[in-house]
């Protein structure tokens, strides 16, 4: 079937049953090697991420603000990449990447409640740190037990309703005959690309959620650290100031990744030659940055390691 990737006029449309996900069949030679490669960094992630959640939880030291949205973060990773990375493992090994119609939604539903999940709550880290650095004196009230659940609530919930709607609408526009995806998941550029005439107001629908989802958020954390870093700059210790800068660095560069590449794929100018792309841009948030996660918390949090040197004490002493 003939798939130019330009958009046929409205009443070239049919019924689809399915998509075809062409995910990296153009690499017919390296399909055992990509599928070791990200069973590996699926496997990572998920230990990861598992190991931080743990001693996020059983660590005395740990209790605190800082470490309750972590874990959060590292369960939402692990969810996050749970959408798609079992699927492209299943295309990789049968080299079939036939998904219903259904399927697709639910997959694409999922994945942007959980990418926009993880902004919101990479928003929370950063008011976290604001606090604890410009405000250290009323830091145990502001930021108590009883905000911190009522904030992680707020960030898991908030995008359902949003792509409840955004799916719904995507998803009941007519499709063209081309029912191929080339992507290794249900993502939103690729499947767009497949609706029948004028997509403008899907576009325009799709920039307006990037924008509240991502570019707001974003926007919230950079000047959460241009207070961060003038508070930082003004304390009259060394020492002082190289602690309060460890203890920001690692959410900084999850954040410059995660969204970095994010604002790329979604808020870009729309640009002929960058179709196709797509799926590898989208290989660096969907896969690549999880796996750097848990490695940045850990190698950069001093915290972090003390708490994991007690639990390998513990488990070798067993």
């Amino acid at each position: 079937m003939d798939c130019t990737g330009q958009n046929p006029p409205l009443g070239n449309h049919t019924a689809l049953v399915e998509f075809i996900l062409i995910g990296f069949s153009d690499l017919p030679n390296l399909q055992g090697l990509l599928f070791g490669v990200f069973l590996i960094l699926y496997i990572i992630i998920l230990m990861g991420n598992s190991l931080i959640i743990m001693i996020t939880k059983v660590d005395p030291s740990l209790q605190t603000p800082m470490y309750f949205f972590l874990g959060n973060f590292s369960l939402l990773e692990i969810c996050y990449v749970s959408v798609t990375v079992p699927r492209l493992l299943t295309d990789l090994c049968r080299q079939y990447g036939n998904i219903s119609f259904l399927t697709c939604a639910i997959q694409m539903y999922f994945f942007l409640v959980l990418g926009d999940t993880e902004c919101f709550i990479l928003t929370a880290m950063a008011y976290d740190r604001y606090v604890a650095i410009c405000n250290p004196l009323l830091y145990p009230v502001i930021m108590n037990s009883r905000f911190c659940i009522q904030l992680v609530l707020v960030c898991w919930t908030t995008a359902i309703p949003i792509h409840i709607g955004f799916t719904s609408v995507l998803f009941t526009s007519p499709f063209c005959e081309c029912n191929q995806l080339n992507h290794f998941f249900c993502d939103v550029p690729p499947v767009v690309q497949l609706v029948c005439g004028d997509t403008f107001m899907l576009e325009l629908l799709t920039y307006v959620i990037s924008s509240l989802a991502v570019a707001v958020p974003f926007m919230l954390i950079l000047v959460s650290y241009v207070n961060i870093i003038s508070t930082i700059l003004k304390l009259p210790s060394a020492t002082g100031r190289a602690k309060a800068f460890s203890t920001c660095s690692s959410h900084l560069m999850v954040v410059i990744l995660f969204f970095g590449s994010g604002i790329i794929v979604y808020l870009r100018p729309k640009s002929s030659q960058l179709i196709g792309m797509d799926k590898y841009l989208s290989l660096f948030y969907a896969i690549l940055i999880p796996v750097f996660n848990p490695i940045i918390y850990c190698l950069r949090n001093k915290d972090v390691m003390v708490a994991l040197g007690k639990c390998l004490q513990k488990w070798i002493v067993l």
